[in-house]
């Protein structure tokens, strides 16, 4: 029996060939996520960054109408929807107290935030289903090609590595795809994971922020009125 990847596929049982295929199409669909997910990442936080450099000298200034008055395109990324979300419910708490305009917009900051942060974190459910499950299946194709060694031992009748040879390669190569499935995902997950923790951080502070700068707005405008 020679050990290369097309003689081991003619060799293989049909079960085997199932796992084998199973996984390589849960290898090609984390590709595909982690692919899609890269590239909105980093067009989110290019848009993010865009957004921050075009408003942050009005929101920090206090000037919050110029601020939702302007012109920023249609994409404003993450950050941008979130502050937007605190502009509107700024500009519609215009009658209402300071505390009660604060509580408003606090609100709104977080809930959008927390609308971000689920888009951010989109497909990546599906990274951690294909890492965790991944060596079970591998691990199913390994059981199975024990059993087949077992079949042609007693089929035979001998014990010798010839007679098992079959089986035992599939049952390391499916335990093999299995890894090599499991690994890119498991490391796929964390990394995007650990992005999509830091913007939540990011979207804290910028909420944080403009929270002070709305509350320095409302003094302002509460004093010119009296």
């Amino acid at each position: 029996m020679h050990f290369n990847l097309s003689d081991l596929w003619d060799q293989m049982g049909l079960f085997a060939r199932f796992v084998v295929t199973v996984m390589t199409l849960m290898s090609i669909f984390s590709l595909v996520v982690l692919a899609e997910r890269v590239l909105f990442f980093r067009a989110s936080r290019r848009h993010s960054r865009k957004f921050a450099s075009e408003m942050g000298t009005l929101l920090e200034g206090g000037d919050f109408e110029a601020a939702a008055q302007s012109k920023t395109g249609m994409d404003v990324g993450y950050l941008g929807r979130t502050i937007r979300a605190g502009l509107t419910a700024y500009r519609g708490s215009a009658m209402d107290s300071r505390e009660e305009a604060m509580e408003s917009v606090a609100r709104s900051l977080e809930r959008q935030a927390q609308r971000e942060v689920q888009s951010l974190k989109r497909g990546l459910g599906h990274l951690a289903t294909v890492a965790s499950t991944a060596p079970f299946v591998g691990l199913l194709g390994t059981t199975m090609g024990i059993v087949t060694a077992f079949e042609q031992m007693a089929a035979a009748g001998a014990g010798g590595i010839g007679t098992i040879s079959t089986g035992i390669a599939e049952a390391l190569v499916t335990t093999a795809f299995g890894l090599l499935v499991a690994i890119p995902s498991v490391m796929a997950y964390n990394s995007l994971q650990s992005w999509v923790d830091a913007r939540a951080v990011d979207l804290s502070e910028a909420s944080n922020e403009f929270l002070d700068a709305a509350a320095r707005a409302l003094k302002r405008a509460r004093a010119t009125a009296r």
